[in-house]
């Protein structure tokens, strides 16, 4: 069983940056692809990011691409968001999440473990 809690979350004014945390425990952390995926109010979850165990293989979503980086420290077992240039259409609950799959999963049913999220609101 691997437990997920993100970090990071907060106020930002337009175009400022924020960086997500997300520590797992009770797994092998290594071996998992972690995903990103957030909710807006009265929204479906979207997929917002992946990045495979190896760090080698990353997938974004067309809304983020060239503004967020997904990353990960496999040593320290944590994964990370880098937001930049933020919109008010970012602000969402943000959830990591790990998944057993390879490639590039970016469906919510390729997930087996979530976090609670973090709260990103973005400023105008």
């Amino acid at each position: 069983q691997v437990q997920l809690v993100e970090s990071g979350g907060g106020l930002v004014q337009a175009g400022g940056s924020l960086r997500l945390s997300c520590a797992a425990s009770g797994g092998a952390f290594s071996m998992y692809t972690m995903g990103w995926f957030r909710q807006a109010p009265g929204k479906e979850r979207e997929f917002v990011a992946s990045i495979s165990w190896t760090g080698g293989t990353t997938n974004y979503a067309d809304s983020v691409l060239g503004r967020f980086t997904v990353s990960r420290d496999n040593a320290k077992n944590t994964a990370y968001l880098q937001m930049n240039s933020l919109k008010p259409s970012d602000t969402a609950v943000y959830y990591c999440a790990a998944s057993r799959s390879g490639g590039r999963p970016s469906q919510q049913s390729m997930y087996d473990y979530w976090g609670q999220g973090t709260q990103v609101t973005v400023s105008s």
